[in-house]
């Protein structure tokens, strides 16, 4: 499987997604996200903040508000991880606030 793209974020972690995962997620999970490859990568390479979620420590939700907020949610073990799902959001969810712009 070949990367789509990776980014660095701000706590020094790489996140990855590959290209038929990325096709997966604009095409089944989250179609309008299609074409939506820079929001992803500047939500995750310069977020507004960072939260860890409630049921799973190893999964982390990336913010950025701009015109409208999205979310970047990834499962990091060790320094890297991979891109789960991404979608615009009306609300913040729940969980521990790590990092914060």
């Amino acid at each position: 499987m070949s990367v789509y793209f990776e980014i660095v974020t701000p706590l020094n972690k790489k996140i990855r997604t590959t290209v038929s995962y990325w096709n997966y997620i604009t095409r089944v999970k989250h179609p309008f996200m299609q074409g939506k490859e820079d929001i992803v990568k500047h939500t995750l390479s310069s977020p507004d903040e960072i939260r860890k979620s409630s049921f799973d420590e190893s999964v982390y939700l990336f913010y950025k508000y701009s015109q409208r907020k999205y979310c970047v949610v990834v499962k990091i073990e060790n320094n890297s991880g991979y891109i789960i799902t991404t979608y615009p959001v009306d609300a913040i969810k729940e969980g521990e606030l790590i990092w914060k712009k």
